[in-house]
C-alpha cells in the first residue's frame, strides 16, 4: 500500500530541495515527490513539519555484544529511532571486539529487525592493541564498511598506514580516533583552568592535535582518504583545514557537545560530562563552530557512549562517554541554526548527506528509488531534556534539564513508522 506525506517543508540538499511537498512512498522507497499527489492509500499531514533524509550517525557506542548492561543493538537503535537517526556506524571496543568475521556478523544479525539500519566500524588492530592486523579481507567480506580503533588510536603509525592504503579497494572508511596517548597519560578532564581548579589529572589539548597531525600526514603521504573523529580542539580544527586547503584527502566530524558545552560544565563534579575527548575551552568551542559554518567539519556524530549509572556514580573514576543520539539534532539545531550559524539545510547536509558519502551507503537523500528512512521534524518546538523519558538503556546525558529546540515527531524506516513523538 502507498503511504502519502502531504503539507509537508521538505529539505533534502541532495535533491536540491527546500519547500513544500508532497512524499509518495510505495514499497518502502521514495516513488515520488511533488505538489498535489495521489492519495491511494495512508496519508499522514505533516502540515507545520519538515521533512527531512533519516539521520546518519557514523559514531555510535552500541556496547553489544558484551555489555549490554549499559545499551544492546535492539535499545541503542530505539534511541536512534526516537533521535531521528535512520543509519548508524557502530564501533569495535565491545567484549569481544569487532576484530573477526563472526562479531560482524553477529551484529548485523541481530541489527536486522532494529529500528534503524547498522553498519559496522571493524577494528585495524586485534583487540585494539595496536600489536598485530586484523583481516580486512574477511571484515569486509563479512559485511563491515568501516575501520577504527575507535576507543582508542591506533598506536602503531604503520598498522594505521596500512589499513588506510588497503581500505580504498576494499570500499571501507578509516575513522580515527586521533589520541597520543603518551601525551593524555590517564588524564581524566581538559588541562587548564578547570583542571587546576579540581585538582583532577588533566588531559592537554596537545594529545588531540598531535594525532590529528599524524593521521593527516599520513592521508597527504599515501594520498588516501581518512575521515577524523570527534574534534575538539582549535589546533585540530586549523590542522584540518589547512589540509583540505592543500589538497589532503581529509574529512571530519565532531559532536553537539563540543560546540555547545565548556569544560566548566565539569566544575559540577558530575561524570555525565566527562568523555573523551574532553569538553575543551570557549575558545575551542568558538572554533569548532566556525570550523562547522566554513565547511572545515564535514558532519555533526555523537560518539553515543552508554553506561550505567552506578559507573558513572564516581566523577573521577567513572568511564569517559555520554550518550547523544536523541538529542542530537536538538542540540545542533538550537545551538547552530537557531543562533544564526548555520542554515537548516546546512545542518542536515551534516547529519545526513556528508556522513553518508563518506561511509559509501545509501543515505542521506530523499531522491526518487532511495529508501524512505525520512523524519518529520518541528524545527520551533521546544523541550526539555529528562533523562528518564530517553528510549536507551543509559541515560547519561549532558543535555540533561537543558531545554532545546526542535523536535523529532515521526521517523520513517523503509517507509515504516519507527519511532513516534508521543
Amino acid at each position: 500500500m502507498d503511504l502519502l506525506i502531504k503539507n509537508a517543508h521538505v529539505v533534502s540538499p541532495a535533491d536540491g530541495l527546500d519547500g513544500m511537498a508532497d512524499i509518495l512512498i510505495r514499497d518502502g522507497k521514495i516513488a515520488q515527490i511533488g505538489d498535489a499527489l495521489p492519495q491511494n492509500g495512508e496519508v499522514i499531514d505533516a502540515q507545520g513539519l519538515t521533512a527531512i533524509p533519516g539521520l546518519v550517525d557514523m559514531h555510535v557506542h552500541l556496547r553489544d555484544p558484551g555489555q549490554t548492561a549499559k545499551e544492546d543493538i535492539l535499545t541503542g537503535c530505539n534511541a536512534a529511532a526516537a533521535g531521528g537517526v535512520t543509519s548508524l556506524l557502530c564501533m569495535p571496543n565491545t567484549n569481544p571486539t569487532v576484530d573477526n568475521a563472526e562479531t560482524v556478523r553477529y551484529i548485523l544479525d541481530k541489527a536486522k529487525n532494529a529500528s534503524a539500519k547498522v553498519y559496522v566500524a571493524a577494528s585495524i588492530t586485534k583487540g585494539l592493541k595496536s600489536a598485530e592486523p586484523t583481516d580486512l579481507e574477511a571484515l569486509r567480506a563479512a559485511g563491515a564498511v568501516g575501520l577504527s580503533d575507535d576507543g582508542r588510536p591506533v598506536e602503531n603509525t604503520k598498522l594505521l598506514r596500512d589499513a588506510m592504503k588497503q581500505a580504498p579497494a576494499l570500499g571501507m572508511t578509516v575513522v580515527a580516533h586521533c589520541e597520543d596517548l603518551f601525551l593524555a597519560d590517564g588524564g581524566k578532564i581538559n588541562e587548564g583552568e578547570v583542571s587546576a581548579q579540581l585538582g583532577v589529572k588533566g588531559i592537554p589539548a596537545a594529545a588531540e592535535d598531535c594525532g590529528t597531525a599524524r593521521e593527516i600526514a599520513l592521508a597527504a603521504a599515501e594520498n588516501v582518504p581518512v575521515h577524523i573523529c570527534h574534534v575538539s580542539t582549535k589546533t585540530s580544527v586549523a590542522l584540518i583545514r589547512d589540509a583540505k586547503r592543500r589538497g589532503v584527502q581529509v574529512t571530519a566530524e565532531t559532536a553537539p557537545h563540543y560546540f555547545s558545552l565548556t569544560e566548566r560544565e565539569l566544575l559540577k563534579r558530575d561524570a555525565d560530562y566527562r568523555m573523551n575527548p574532553p569538553l575543551r575551552t570557549a575558545a575551542d568551542v568558538h572554533a569548532v563552530i566556525h570550523g562547522l559554518a566554513d565547511g572545515t567539519l564535514d558532519c555533526i556524530a555523537t560518539d553515543h557512549a552508554p553506561h550505567t549509572a552506578e559507573e558513572k556514580a564516581d566523577f573521577e573514576q567513572s568511564p569517559n562517554g555520554s550518550i547523544g543520539m536523541e538529542t542530537s539534532f536538538a542540540a545542533a539545531n538550537t545551538y547552530l541554526v537557531k543562533a544564526g550559524i548555520l542554515p537548516f539545510a546546512e545542518l542536515v547536509r551534516k547529519m545526513s548527506l556528508n556522513p553518508a558519502r563518506i561511509l559509501g551507503i545509501d543515505a542521506g537523500t530523499l531522491s526518487p528509488g532511495a529508501p524512505a528512512d525520512i523524519v518529520l521534524v518541528d524545527p520551533d518546538e521546544k523541550w526539555t531534556v529528562d533523562p528518564d523519558a530517553l528510549h536507551g538503556k543509559s541515560k547519561n546525558t549532558p543535555f540533561k534539564g537543558m531545554t532545546l529546540t526542535g523536535r523529532v515527531k515521526l521517523t520513517l524506516l523503509d517507509g515504516k513508522p519507527v519511532y513516534t513523538c508521543s
